[in-house]
This record gives C-alpha cells, sequence and structure tokens, in this order.
C-alpha cells in the first residue's frame, strides 16, 4: 500500500509533525498519528466486514446491532481488534447484510446500530450507503454510535477528506481517540483508555468545539472486585 502507515507495534510514526491542537494525548508515540488527509476511506476501503453482531450491549447504549469493518492504519500497540487492521480482513459487505441489519434494526427494543473496526471512519463507501437507509427507514428513532481512532479535532482539520464530516452527520454518539495503553483505564465507559472521549456529535457539530455525552457515567471502582471482598470477608466472619 502506497498510502504511508506500514508501521510495527514498535516503530509508529507522527506524519504531521510539529502540528498542535489534534486532541488529547495526540500525537502519541504507541500508535501512528496521521495529517489531514493522508487516509483516504474512499481509496483504502475495500468493503469488507470483519464480523457483525445482531444484538449486543456493550457497544454503546442500549441493545444494538454492531457492524465491524476491516481496516485500521493507526495500529495501537495492543489494540484489541489487531486481527482486523487488514482491510482485506473478513468477507465483503453485501446488500443481503445490508437487507438483514435494516431489519435486525426493525423491533422497538433493539436501540440502534453501531459501527466498529477497524476504523469506520476509512470505510466510508460502504457505512454512508447504510446511515443514509437507516434515516431512511427509521428516521432518528434508531441512533448510530461510532468507535474512531481519529479525535473531533483531527476530523475537523482543514484538508481532512470530506467524506469523513459527511458520515459524521448521520452518526449520534462517537467514541473519539485512539486506544492508548498506558491511559489504559477499565472504569471507564464505553472506551478503553482516559485519553477516548464520548461526544454527542449534533450538539459537538452545532457547538464547533468537542461536546461530551450528557450521560457519561464512569464507574468510581471496580465493582465485581468490590463484591468478591465483601464475599470474603462474611466468609471470614462466618
Amino acid at each position: 500500500m502506497s498510502q504511508g502507515f506500514i508501521a510495527t507495534a514498535n516503530a509508529h510514526r507522527d506524519f504531521a509533525a510539529g502540528e498542535s491542537g489534534r486532541g488529547p494525548s495526540i500525537p502519541c508515540p504507541l500508535t501512528n498519528n496521521p495529517k489531514a488527509g493522508q487516509w483516504d476511506g474512499r481509496k483504502l476501503s475495500r468493503g469488507i466486514v470483519a464480523d457483525y453482531k445482531r444484538l449486543v450491549m456493550t457497544d454503546g447504549e442500549g441493545i444494538r446491532s454492531s457492524i465491524y469493518v476491516s481496516g485500521c492504519p493507526f495500529r495501537c500497540e495492543n489494540c484489541y481488534n489487531a486481527s482486523i487492521w487488514d482491510f482485506q480482513a473478513g468477507h465483503p459487505y453485501t446488500d443481503e447484510l445490508e437487507d438483514q441489519i435494516i431489519k435486525d434494526l426493525a423491533p422497538s427494543y433493539v436501540q440502534g446500530i453501531t459501527f466498529l473496526g477497524g476504523e469506520p471512519l476509512l470505510n466510508t463507501p460502504m457505512l454512508l450507503g447504510l446511515a443514509r437507509r437507516i434515516r431512511k427507514e427509521y428516521g432518528h428513532g434508531k441512533d448510530i454510535w461510532c468507535w474512531t481512532g481519529y479525535t473531533w479535532e483531527e476530523l475537523m482539520r482543514p484538508g481532512e477528506t470530506p467524506d469523513k464530516v459527511e458520515l459524521l452527520s448521520y452518526i449520534d454518539i462517537l467514541v473519539d481517540g485512539r486506544y492508548i495503553e498506558t491511559e489504559k483505564n477499565s472504569l471507564l465507559q464505553f472506551r478503553g483508555s482516559s485519553n477516548q472521549r464520548i461526544l454527542d456529535v449534533p450538539r459537538s457539530l452545532e457547538a464547533g468545539k468537542p461536546v461530551i455525552w450528557a450521560k457519561l457515567h464512569d464507574q468510581k471502582r471496580f465493582i465485581p472486585e468490590h463484591y468478591s471482598k465483601e464475599r470474603e470477608q462474611e466468609q471470614a466472619r462466618g
């Protein structure tokens, strides 16, 4: 590939060296860091899906459907989904799969869909069509969540490809930023490292700056560990 992102876990690169204001903890030595417009999903995407889950409760608020797209040049160290960094890892996105997704969203108990990966904002050729169809079929009765390695500030930079902002216009909630191993925190809601944010996209676009999701609620302690200690104390007393 010629998009300037091939790197090993120990040889990440900052392609926008000297640029400031790129968002929390960016640039990061544990990830690749692109300059504006360097990675173009309209050229990189191969229309490949790594996985699709009909009903999940871990990829955002409520019961959801989740689509995992393939391909990610950020290559964050110790990424949970490193097996789908390759844009050709998986199977083709088809009309049949899209029809199934639309059908799976129909029940009233399904709150919406989540775009994950891989990097969704580098798979705009397939996700834009799906997002448009969801809005056509369900309006805003179903919400759209999306995870991205890009920060909000990077997406808003002059020179970034317009398809990314177009996809953002259909998204309700964005979890932004790379996974950074040194900022890992298991108490965070819906994200793995403390640099990442959960953003209300319509309000952020209106305000012209990142606006944190109003329902953000991080844990203060690891609950299973807390209950385990209580049980141990009860057993000791008994």
